[in-house]
């Protein structure tokens, strides 16, 4: 008998992400009735907002009905409408847990959450059952399954009725046992801009595994019209979007400023609509240009944004519309420093060469290297942090551009007394093409950052080890 009246609550399970629900079923002499999803209320206990796309029914008329293992890539909610079934779930997803196994029966008073790879089978013990589930995708031939035997000596399914004296299919009866599983793999993770800086330093952390995807503009176009079918998104369970238009100067051009809107602006927006559509996870990088560095103190995420330039507006406003996505993450940074040409190779070789060198002494900040960008951006999306925005940059006392390239110099056997400090306007005065303005205050507030867990590294540790690995 179906129990009424029951709180609505959630239950984990031995398998990462199967959580069971049991739901407020309210009945009387006319029958039942029940919410059997609601969003805002299983949100609020913890069920992923997995965004269902297709309601499918199930229906068995006998009893002893039994349902192979099935391992689909989407997520699923499942309960019964009427009747009762022994579920069992068994997990083929990639990693520690496959193989886990949980069984539970369930009627019209509890739901599960089934996550993309964990394998599903059901039997009927009670005439006329029907069953009703919630999927965040729609099939696809090009999509990956796994399959596993019913009777699988290792996962051990205690079946209520045995197998031997129930109506299964061939097909399910013919699937592999668990030693000859194909496991499904994560969703794959995109990176965007993957011959820049940021990019090979993503490479590097993320490394080579079948998962991981990158592109750079000549195998995935933002601005083509086609971009919407150049992969099959639903695949994708997180997009980092590495690539932007950064020559700050140039876009105070006519021509500059045309390619840094497409860039910054018009290709994120193409790739915030596929990870809305698709409920990927968007991840981009932004910019201290996006303030005009007048506050006073370290900016915080919900400082309002003030750009001076073009190249600020332009990633203020690629910001704005990144925060439309339901998954995103902006991660705004700072005085970045990678494998490329930087201001910290140039003050090195200036200090090789013999070269004394005039360097800006009014604008403060930290350095910020490209490896510790991507080792942050890895830890907000591995460990799910709250989406939103958060600076990244290093840690440490804030320097001017004069006071890193002095530590340049003497890191690298140079007397620091060789560089000396000049204005902004002094160090641009005999500029002969467009300048762009520089926000005087780039120092942001790591508070929100490391409350999740991850602590930048000091940008002058950093700085030696940048030195003692490529000078």
């Amino acid at each position: 008998m179906t129990e009424y009246g029951k709180a609505l609550s959630v239950t984990e399970t031995s398998i990462p992400g199967l959580v069971v629900f049991d739901l407020p079923v309210h009945g009387d002499a006319r029958g039942w009735f029940k919410e059997n999803w609601q969003r805002e209320k299983m949100t609020a206990l913890g069920l992923p907002d997995f965004g269902p796309v297709q309601n499918n029914i199930s229906f068995n008329d006998a009893v002893g009905t039994t349902r192979g293992i099935h391992a689909e890539p989407w997520d699923k909610w499942v309960s019964v409408a009427t009747g009762r079934i022994f579920g069992a779930w068994v997990d083929l997803r990639e990693g520690p847990s496959f193989g886990a196994v949980y069984t539970t029966e369930l009627d019209p008073s509890k739901a599960i959450f089934v996550p993309r790879g964990v394998g599903n089978s059901y039997q009927t013990l009670e005439p006329d059952t029907a069953y009703t589930y919630l999927v965040n995708d729609h099939w696809s031939p090009d999509a990956s399954y796994s399959f596993l035997n019913l009777a699988d000596e290792t996962a051990a399914v205690e079946w209520p009725i045995p197998l031997s004296d129930v109506e299964i299919s061939p097909k399910d009866l013919a699937h592999p046992r668990l030693a000859d599983v194909t496991p499904i793999p994560p969703k794959k993770i995109l990176v965007i801009g993957a011959n820049g800086q940021l990019g090979r330093a993503l490479h590097a952390e993320y490394g080579d595994e079948p998962h991981l995807e990158y592109a750079d503009r000549a195998s995935l176009d933002l601005a083509s019209p086609g971009l919407a079918s150049a992969r099959r998104w639903r695949d994708y369970g997180t997009i980092i979007n590495a690539a932007a238009y950064t020559k700050v100067d140039v876009a105070e051009t006519p021509e500059g400023r045309k390619d840094a809107w497409a860039a910054n602006v018009t290709g994120v927006a193409a790739l915030a609509r596929i990870a809305t559509e698709n409920g990927i996870t968007l991840v981009h990088v932004s910019s201290d240009y996006v303030f005009d560095g007048t506050q006073g103190r370290p900016y915080r995420e919900d400082d309002p944004l003030c750009p001076l330039g073009v190249y600020g507006q332009t990633k203020a406003a690629g910001d704005a519309v990144v925060s439309t996505v339901p998954r995103h993450y902006v991660v705004r940074t700072s005085w970045v420093i990678g494998d490329g040409n930087n201001f910290v190779r140039t003050m090195a070789s200036l200090a090789e060469r013999g070269i004394d060198p005039k360097v800006v002494d009014d604008q403060v900040g930290r350095l910020t290297f490209t490896e510790d960008i991507a080792r942050g951006i890895r830890h907000l999306v591995d460990t799910g942090a709250e989406y939103g925005v958060y600076n990244l940059t290093g840690a440490g006392q804030p320097q001017t551009w004069v006071d890193i390239a002095r530590e340049v110099f003497a890191l690298t056997g140079h007397d620091p007394a060789r560089v000396t400090g000049v204005s902004t306007e002094e160090y641009f005065a005999a500029a002969t093409s467009p300048v762009a303005l520089r926000p005087r205050g780039s120092v942001l507030d790591l508070g929100k950052l490391e409350a999740t867990g991850f602590t930048p590294e000091a940008s002058t540790e950093s700085l030696a080890r940048y030195l003692t690995r490529t000078v």
